[in-house]
């Protein structure tokens, strides 16, 4: 295993996220010009979206229809699990909504590190799991959304035979403005606007992406790695300023739903690169899609705390240690 680790470490996507930290740590005058920061972005979510819809069309429903819902239980049970853990160590209610609906959803870096790493071993994976990313990255947003509106109803004094019948009005639940976020935000839309064409398309779509969304998508990574790792370096001072107790928990629950991300994936019947991917899928945290959604559906919510360990504590911890650390566990139940 350390010569695994040994190995993710010194790949030019960890080493070139490293040179952003260090940069930022210096001071360095390196900065990305927001637009090409937003246009990697959309690269990224484009090329794994509709290589997914690719791969997805080339298999029948039956073969993707268990690890389907392996993807939506770990899509609901970890924001679920997060929420609660973080009320335990005593930490506000939007703060925590913003942690479950990030550690719910998923890093699509990570795992597109992950799938460089698979490769780099030479273990193969199934082609759909590209697809269940767009899946898993949009429950815990949304399971996030309810419990918050559920729990701030509870607070509320109500009549007791509404509450002892658990009644809950649905427009309480969700609004124009938080459907319109969860759902139709950029990356979300993005992928899964990709993923639908890809599966359309099929193959007939493989001769006009190949050059620009298969070919250069590991050079592109590298930029956007650079990237991350200017805001990480930049982001962890801040994650320092709220404790120890959320300082272990950005480095404990990858472990924590890693683990149960690749239990979700040996029970589904993924092979061995299948359950890692499905443990990098549930370790990971998200830094595109959920902070979208929180920034208009819980304004409360500190970005510093859940970008700041997001980014600057699972993020790197992953893709130094998550990621052959899940395969080696995913080796190990298979």
């Amino acid at each position: 295993m350390q010569e695994i680790m040994l190995e993710n470490l010194l790949s030019p996507v960890v080493l070139f996220f490293v040179l952003g930290i260090i940069a930022a740590i210096c001071k360095s005058d390196l900065k990305f010009p927001p637009a090409l920061s937003e246009a990697l972005s959309i690269y990224l979510l484009i090329a794994i979206g509709i290589k997914g819809g690719i791969e997805l069309s080339r298999y029948s429903i039956q073969d993707v229809l268990a690890p389907i819902a392996a993807v939506l239980f770990l899509g609901t049970i970890i924001p679920i699990l997060i929420l609660v853990l973080l009320r335990l160590i005593q930490l506000d209610l939007d703060n925590s909504i913003g942690l479950a609906a990030t550690y719910g959803s998923v890093s699509i870096v990570t795992y597109g590190a992950a799938i460089s790493f698979l490769d780099k071993v030479g273990t193969s994976y199934e082609g759909f799991m590209n697809a269940l990313v767009v899946l898993m990255e949009s429950p815990a947003i949304l399971v996030s959304l309810v419990l918050l509106k559920l729990i701030e109803k509870d607070k509320q004094i109500a009549p007791v035979s509404q509450r002892s019948l658990g009644i809950v009005s649905t427009s309480h639940l969700f609004d124009k403005e938080v459907l319109r976020e969860s759902i139709f935000g950029k990356s979300i839309l993005l992928l899964l606007g990709s993923l639908l064409i890809g599966l359309f398309l099929g193959e007939r779509a493989v001769p006009m992406i190949k050059p620009l969304f298969i070919d250069l998508y590991s050079s592109v990574l590298i930029l956007f790695l650079l990237n991350m790792g200017l805001v990480a370096g930049e982001r962890i001072k801040e994650v320092r300023e709220f404790g120890w107790k959320l300082l272990i928990f950005g480095l404990f629950s990858p472990v924590l739903f890693g683990l149960l991300g690749v239990l979700a994936g040996t029970v589904a019947g993924l092979s061995l690169g299948g359950a890692t991917l499905m443990g990098v899928l549930a370790g990971s945290a998200s830094y595109i899609a959920a902070p979208a959604a929180l920034k208009t559906s819980v304004p409360k919510a500190n970005p510093s705390i859940y970008l700041g360990l997001a980014l600057g504590i699972t993020f790197p911890f992953n893709l130094i240690v998550g990621i052959p650390l899940y395969f080696e566990i995913a080796k190990w139940m298979q």
